[in-house]
């Protein structure tokens, strides 16, 4: 079974990669066993954050203001995991919006995994919650500013340590890293062309147009557009 691994967690702003940002960035890396270093990065945002993504976290919109830019969090997050195996609770969840990122940077990012959650599902008994909050509570594990980043990072990797020692034995199979599969698509920044005609809409007809609108994709202004000439009809 692996001792040397990257145990990681991200926070986001809703639950779809093609559509919502990530918040928090959050990596330890392990070695036979031992936490050896951390990373962590909160993400400037260019929209709001939903109320409900602040109070599960405790992130405000002033907190998120004194972050990094994605780009550069997500950069130096892939240095520090480098070509680690990787370790996470749900991890694909975690994995799409960074495969979403490499795919829109031409990031080559394939990696193989194991799922605390999957492991979880497997060994605990049936009448077990599975989420992390649960596990840290099962296997009396002390949590910590929970739905941050880092600190959910470092209780997964705890876990994950448990898990090896109550149920590994004679189970190494389960334990092994598995290829994670996630499709994604490029997504292309909203034209120039998109953009002004989203402001002549504003301007023109009681549309309210979503606080980021000027950094949709592409997909994202069209789909605007057409939703905005079935309500309005034609600019004129």
């Amino acid at each position: 079974m692996i001792e040397d691994y990257a145990a990681i967690d991200l926070e986001m702003t809703g639950l779809c990669a093609k559509t919502d940002r990530i918040l928090e960035v959050g990596a330890v890396r392990v070695r036979k066993g031992k936490v050896e270093d951390t990373f962590s990065a909160l993400i400037r945002q260019q929209g709001k954050i939903p109320e409900e993504v602040t109070n599960l976290t405790g992130i405000t919109e002033e907190m998120a203001a004194s972050g990094a830019e994605l780009d550069e969090a997500l950069e130096a997050f892939f240095l520090f995991v480098g070509e680690e195996v990787l370790v996470g609770q749900n991890i694909i969840f975690d994995y799409s919006f960074l495969k979403q990122w490499a795919v829109n940077h031409n990031y080559p990012f394939e990696r193989k995994a194991v799922d605390t959650l999957k492991l979880a599902r497997k060994f605990l008994p049936e009448g077990e919650k599975k989420n992390l909050e649960n596990l840290c509570r099962y296997f009396q594990i002390e949590r910590q500013n929970a739905h941050r980043a880092l600190d959910d990072a470092l209780e997964t990797a705890e876990v994950f340590e448990k898990l090896k020692e109550v149920y590994g034995k004679g189970n190494e199979e389960a334990f092994e890293p598995k290829p994670l599969q996630y499709r994604a698509k490029k997504q292309s920044p909203a034209t120039p062309l998109q953009i002004s005609r989203l402001k002549k809409y504003a301007a023109h007809y009681p549309a309210e147009l979503p606080e980021n609108f000027e950094g949709m994709t592409k997909s994202q202004a069209s789909r605007l557009t057409d939703r905005l000439i079935a309500v309005y009809g034609k600019l004129p």
